[in-house]
C-alpha cells in the first residue's frame, strides 16, 4: 500500500515576540516564516507548493489565522515621525 503525499500535516506555530511563525511537518521544522508568503515559500521548497495556504485542511494555524502577523503590522506603523 503507498501512502498518499497528499496527508501531510503542516503546523504554522504562534508568532514568536518578533512575529515571526515557526512552520514544521510532524516533528521537523520547515522554516520560520515572517510573513503569509514565506509561509509558501517554505511549502514550495519541499514540494507542497499544491496547497491552498489559506484554505488547506492540511495546515493547522495556530496562535492566529493566515492574516495574524503581529510583528508585521508592528513594524510598519513603527516608522520614526519627525
Amino acid at each position: 500500500m503507498e501512502q498518499p503525499t497528499e496527508h501531510a500535516h503542516i503546523v504554522v506555530h504562534a508568532p514568536a515576540l518578533d512575529g515571526s511563525r515557526r512552520v514544521t511537518e510532524g516533528e521537523v521544522t520547515l522554516g520560520i516564516a515572517s510573513h503569509l508568503d514565506d509561509v509558501v515559500e517554505i511549502l514550495r521548497l519541499v514540494d507542497l507548493d499544491r496547497i491552498e495556504v489559506e484554505e488547506s485542511d492540511l495546515i493547522e494555524w495556530q496562535g492566529g489565522g493566515p492574516d495574524d502577523w503581529p510583528g508585521l503590522s508592528e513594524h510598519e506603523a513603527g516608522h520614526e515621525s519627525g
